[in-house]
């Protein structure tokens, strides 16, 4: 059985996001050499004010709801996990349409700055068993566990769905 140590820290409503199945791509300004990696909830951008404005209107109701991870203490759920399917190469001004993601065209070309796009497709599967991870200070895009947690769960959308959305997006 598989397991890792290895997190990539995101917004919590992105990971629900992925968990719920309503995205399957993250988009970056890097590439990663990381196969498989726990997905880390953070919530440092539901502390600005105006932060659904980030998020396209129809998905702000379901951001609201996920935009906290689920803590103890401490210790915060992490539930998913991803495999890197692909990383497709875009210059900024041919992203994906919206109905690939939650945040709104505006936030991503604004995060991108004029760099080009690495768009993540990502096979999401929720973990058999949530796992409650202690603090990771002093990381930011990615963070390393005391422990290994097992790489064992269902994908959130069926092998048909998921082929359908990388036919799209190329």
């Amino acid at each position: 059985m598989k397991s890792t140590v290895k997190c990539l820290k995101e917004w919590n409503a992105t990971i629900e996001a992925l968990g719920h199945g309503k995205q399957t791509i993250l988009i970056r300004t890097y590439r990663t050499s990381l196969k498989e990696f726990l997905l880390y909830p953070t919530v440092s951008y539901a502390l600005k004010d105006d932060y659904l404005k980030s998020f396209q209107e129809k998905h702000r109701p379901f951001v609201e709801e996920h935009s906290i991870p689920h803590k103890e203490g401490d210790k915060t759920e992490i539930k998913y996990f991803a495999t890197l399917e692909e990383i497709i190469e875009r210059p900024p001004r041919r992203l994906p349409p919206e109905d690939f993601y939650i945040w709104t065209k505006d936030h991503v070309r604004s995060y991108l700055n004029g760099r080009k796009a690495y768009i993540w497709v990502l096979r999401v599967h929720r973990l058999k068993q949530p796992y409650m991870a202690e603090p990771t200070p002093g990381a930011i895009i990615y963070a390393n566990l005391k422990e290994e947690v097992p790489l064992e769960g269902e994908p959130v959308i069926t092998d048909r769905e998921f082929s359908e959305t990388l036919e799209k997006l190329k």
